[in-house]
């Protein structure tokens, strides 16, 4: 059976529920801190002195306050990710079973609701209990992956993926400033917008959104394959694809733990403000969506999976260390610059991944991935921030704070040699039969 046609309005909805979910995401970023603080009573006082020392750097700085925010927040963020961890493969086993369209637009109607409950919290943990819900709506990326590779040929998959990292690029740039200007207005306000956003989301794909996997390729929903654990321990019957897994695993942990520690680091390093802080990730997201959203499509095919891959990750891995070793603020931005071309690996490891498995196969696959990646949005923060601390640490009687991106290059050296064979190898093998 032929793959399905592709379908560029319901591409381009995919697209903008995925640009939806991360610029809602990150419209919580600038206020969610403020608002534990507001629900654990801090004193304004003390609220005032913990906003100029945001998150862990306040937990260093041991202020008891701000670290109790701190790690208030921290739980906040881990609880999201937990979830997405548990169930992105529950959701995207019902994919299998019912059909894209459902699970995604399910999930949509869940976040739209949960982002009003958010912002009527009244306590600290009907908080924990309203992401929590949010993080499971949250987990349809393994869905939305899913779709994309079940209406895209297998030649343009690179491409479509590269936009979904375009589109996360641009969320991240456009959500914490809106967040930031909404806020000032009301801090409540950025919950309502995220809300309304994410509504008109649905109507949309309620209309434009078609069903992408077929009655005969989908198959039973299970517990088995449901389970995060299961279906992680399932990938390796694909001895290949479970190697391939496993470098998309590192490349995530290196990425999860350079975003926990930038904060940190060029603050610490170059004494950069908020406002340099907040520049330089601006930067960052340019170049995701440049690179990710318009060049992807033009070096994969040129170059070939495999070689995007090698190129890709080897980019990442020096400008990784580049940023460790910079010693002045300025080398960063020509870093940022030379670390956007790495963009390109994710992409095309994405794509040989789809190529791998059946249609009906598509949705736990992704939604295993998704899995993963989320349990290193865990890891990584956790990880890096314990190696900044140990590295500046005075009793150790030196200061190196980029330590922890010398790890994060490792990291991704390791990731893409065991990508770059891996690809090779899947190249060589036939696709499997639909």
């Amino acid at each position: 059976m032929q793959q399905n046609p592709p379908q560029p309005a319901a591409v381009k909805f995919i697209f903008l529920t995925l640009l939806l979910d991360v610029i809602g995401f990150g419209l919580l970023i600038p206020v969610a801190p403020t608002i534990v603080k507001n629900l654990l009573d801090i004193a304004p006082a003390d609220t005032a002195a913990a906003a100029t020392d945001p998150g862990l750097l306040g937990a260093l700085a041991g202020d008891k306050l701000t670290g109790t925010a701190a790690y208030a927040y921290g739980a906040l963020v881990a609880m999201y990710a937990l979830m997405q961890f548990l169930f992105a493969p529950v959701l995207g086993a019902l994919s299998d079973r019912f059909g894209r369209r459902p699970v995604i637009l399910i999930s949509l109607a869940g976040s739209a609701i949960d982002y009003i409950a958010m912002a009527l919290s009244p306590t600290l943990w009907f908080l924990y209990l309203t992401r929590a819900i949010n993080g499971i709506s949250g987990a349809n990326f393994g869905a939305c992956n899913a779709y994309v590779a079940d209406v895209t040929p297998p030649e343009k998959r690179a491409a479509a993926f590269g936009m979904i990292g375009a589109a996360f690029g641009i969320g991240f740039i456009i959500g914490p400033a809106l967040g930031g200007l909404l806020a000032s207005i009301d801090i409540h306000l950025p919950f309502f917008v995220a809300a309304g956003l994410t509504a008109l989301n649905w109507l949309y794909g309620y209309f434009v959104l078609p069903e992408s996997l077929p009655p005969e390729r989908r198959r039973p929903f299970t517990l088995a394959r449901a389970n995060p654990l299961g279906s992680l321990v399932r990938l390796a019957q694909r001895p290949v694809v479970l190697r391939l897994a496993y470098a998309l695993t590192l490349w995530n942990l290196a990425m999860y733990a350079l975003h926990a520690t930038w904060v940190l680091y060029t603050a610490h390093r170059y004494n950069w403000s908020h406002l340099q802080i907040g520049l330089s990730l601006t930067c960052v997201g340019l170049g995701a969506a440049v690179v990710q959203g318009g060049l992807v499509r033009k070096i994969v095919p040129a170059l070939g999976e495999t070689r995007s891959i090698l190129l890709g990750g080897s980019i990442a891995t020096l400008a990784y260390a580049g940023y460790g070793l910079a010693t002045e603020g300025w080398m960063i931005y020509v870093i940022i610059l030379f670390a956007s071309l790495g963009g390109i690996a994710g992409p095309a490891l994405q794509s040989l991944i789809t190529r791998s498995v059946s249609p009906s196969e598509q949705g736990e696959v992704q939604g295993s991935l998704t899995s993963l990646a989320s349990l290193m949005q865990i890891a990584g923060p956790v990880m890096g921030s314990i190696i900044f601390a140990w590295s500046i640490a005075p009793d150790r009687g030196f200061d190196l704070p980029g330590a922890s991106f010398i790890v994060c290059a490792i990291l991704a050296l390791l990731g893409t040699l065991i990508a770059w064979s891996s690809a090779a190898q899947l190249r060589s093998a036939a696709p499997p039969a639909p």
